[in-house]
């Protein structure tokens, strides 16, 4: 099979791209990516002389850049997305520029080239807060940041292209996702890296949001199993193994890293956050899915890779970007050492 992989390059693409690429020894990848800041050619430096992989530096948003690299594709996997809560609530449009603009280029693409399978890689955001029992594929949208509107514009989008052109699409819905390569502004990264420097970490509000986790290699294997086996046209969430309060999941991570308590630092609640997410799951594992690693094994691994991998994470948290955004977000917030600065 030839794939064409959009945002492979990020923190869940790459994790996709080498699974693929090492469960299929005959398939090739082609992995185009813009290299946004959540975009890092090392996360897949291993694959770099690999002949069944190549990366294009392009824009989702450019037609004839999609065009070039679609050409010949059996499938598409789109992974590319602006995809943090608290950038959307600073700044939306970036957020609907790629997400919902790009997203209508790469179908618009898809439909000319005739591409045998197109599968959207979504979120459980764009359900929002469930207060009680589970969201299921067939509930409303209702979402609460710039973020998920912007990503269930783009469910939709999918939805009308496969209902007024045919083209043989499918949606997957994840939950929060954890595990290497994840870019250190997001909760858990963020959580071991600053516990690493005995940096303060930010808890919103009373911490009592409950998110359901995903080890990441669990879920580019559901985009897998969706990819040869969802039915055209519908939308499958992926689910993880285990449900917590963020005050829970934090308290778990210092217990595994010895971290004391004074490091956790209560921060004025953002805007429109959702209390609880929770995903039915059983369209997926009724098709015979099963996860393969066990949430508090993958949390372990996570904190591992982490404490394994300081030359990955440190120049990111370094660079300018990451500063000017981190400080932005949580200047003035923080009580001890501001966040970001080093550890003496």
């Amino acid at each position: 099979m030839r794939l064409l992989v959009t945002g492979g390059l990020g923190f869940i693409g790459s994790n996709f791209v080498r699974h693929v690429l090492k469960s299929h020894p005959s398939w090739t990848v082609v992995n185009i990516d813009v290299l946004t800041y959540a975009g890092n050619p090392a996360n897949l430096a291993d694959l770099a002389r690999n002949p069944r992989y190549r990366w294009v530096r392009g824009d989702i948003r450019d037609p004839r850049a999609v065009a070039g690299c679609m050409e010949g594709a059996d499938a598409v996997v789109h992974f590319a997305a602006e995809s943090h809560v608290d950038r959307s609530i600073l700044d939306a449009s970036s957020f609907i520029e790629t997400n919902v603009l790009g997203t209508n280029v790469l179908l618009d693409a898809a439909r000319r080239l005739s591409v045998g399978r197109f599968v959207h890689v979504s979120t459980d955001e764009v359900y929002g807060s469930v207060e009680q029992g589970f969201s299921t594929e067939d509930d409303p949208l209702a979402p609460n940041s710039p973020y998920a509107a912007s990503k269930a514009a783009s469910d939709l989008l999918v939805r009308s292209y496969v209902v007024t052109h045919g083209l043989p699409a499918v949606i997957t819905r994840a939950s929060n996702n954890f595990g290497p390569y994840q870019y250190p502004e997001k909760a858990l990264p963020l959580l071991i890296t600053n516990f690493m420097d005995d940096l303060p970490f930010p808890l919103y509000g009373d911490g009592l949001n409950v998110r359901d986790w995903v080890y990441v290699l669990d879920h580019v294997r559901a985009v897998e199993f969706v990819l040869l086996k969802g039915k055209t046209g519908e939308a499958y969430n992926v689910g993880g193994t285990h449900s917590c309060t963020n005050k829970e999941l934090i308290e778990r991570v210092r217990g595994l890293m010895g971290k004391p308590a004074s490091l956790v630092t209560p921060v004025p609640d953002r805007p429109g956050h959702d209390r609880r997410y929770a995903l039915d799951c059983r369209k997926l594992t009724s098709l015979g899915f099963k996860h393969a690693h066990p949430f508090e094994a993958a949390l372990a691994k996570t904190i591992a890779w982490y404490r394994a991998n300081p030359a990955w994470w440190r120049p990111l948290k370094k660079a300018g970007g990451y500063k000017k955004y981190y400080d932005k977000q949580y200047a003035g917030r923080l009580v001890g050492r501001r966040a970001g600065a080093p550890k003496r």
